[in-house]
């Protein structure tokens, strides 16, 4: 009999939290914050261990101007469970608050009207359609998904980009002329992004730019080398501190732009053998430093930068004008 009211006042406390949380979500959508805020707060406490409530809670105050309530919130969420994804994306939000990267990367490609550009990670092909029709664009990845429509002016290479350098001569594939955009975005791991850098740099034109995705880490789950969460930037922050390091010569900069950081690299020296030379050195060097030795600098540790358009677009015309 005991059992069996507790099992009936069990099931009534589900229902109602979950009817609270709909309730909340629904108001959150209309845009009435302190009302999904409140609605979220009564689900918590039938539910306090639940990750996704806490850091609904965590959007709730992020829209009403509590940036670090909502951080505290969003680090809650993360402590019962690191895998929470919404949490995640409310953490990059607040670390980086700048405008989305395709976004980005559309205005980028708008501005520099690139003759040539090669993507390394092409996946849904998301990036890759935004090319102009006039740029001669090649997409390197050894399993796309592409559910997009890519223009016709776009080619994809179906194998990785260590075959694809290996075996190509990029510039021939480019007919004859060198890269003036590149955007990394393939295995998300350091050595990876690392040897398609070497491999890029030796073919960009004078004024070029290299762009690095995921290059800001929010925490130690997002960047281990081992996926196991559901956000996931890997280790690539690492090779903003390499180039940091080993080539000074280059302007290195990590846009704030949502959801993982965008590396810009510009000033770039297709006769510098410093990287290749050296890249045993580089990658054993940067393997052993640790999330944790830059996260309570990582601005300064990965040169953060406003991804404001004005200043985007000011560093890109400098760069093309200085070369």
């Amino acid at each position: 009999m005991l059992a069996t009211f507790i099992r009936g006042l069990f099931a009534k406390r589900q229902r109602d939290t979950a009817e609270l949380r709909r309730r909340a979500h629904e108001a959150f959508e209309r845009g009435r914050f302190d009302d999904a805020r409140d609605l979220t707060r009564r689900a918590l406490q039938h539910s306090p261990r639940d990750a996704e409530l806490v850091a609904q809670l965590g959007w709730c105050v992020m829209r009403l101007g509590q940036r670090e309530e909502a951080a505290r919130l969003a680090h809650a969420a993360l402590a019962i469970d690191e895998d929470a994804l919404s949490a995640h994306m409310l953490l990059g939000e607040i670390e980086l608050p700048g405008e989305n990267y395709l976004s980005l990367l559309e205005r980028i490609h708008g501005l520099l009207e690139p003759q040539t550009y090669v993507e390394v990670g092409v996946a849904e092909g998301k990036s890759l359609r935004l090319v102009g029709p006039r740029t001669a664009a090649i997409g390197v990845d050894p399993a796309p998904k592409i559910d997009v429509a890519l223009p016709a002016n776009a080619r994809v290479f179906r194998e990785t980009s260590d075959e694809f350098f290996a075996r190509r001569d990029l510039e021939t594939e480019l007919g004859g002329k060198p890269v003036e955009l590149a955007f990394i975005d393939g295995m998300h791991l350091f050595e990876f992004a690392l040897r398609d850098f070497i491999n890029l740099e030796r073919h960009c034109a004078p004024g070029a730019a290299i762009l690095i995705h995921d290059c800001y880490p929010l925490d130690a789950p997002t960047s281990a080398r081992e996926r196991r969460t559901q956000f996931w930037a890997g280790d690539v922050w690492r090779i903003v501190v390499a180039l940091r390091k080993y080539r000074p010569d280059l302007t290195v900069r990590t846009l704030d732009s949502a959801p993982s950081g965008l590396g810009v690299v510009t000033r770039l020296d297709p006769a510098s053998g410093v990287l290749a030379d050296r890249y045993d050195e580089i990658v054993a060097e940067l393997m052993a430093l640790d999330y944790a030795a830059i996260a309570a600098r990582k601005a300064e540790w990965l040169n953060l930068m406003p991804a404001e358009w004005a200043g985007v677009s000011g560093m890109l015309r400098e760069a093309r004008r200085s070369d």
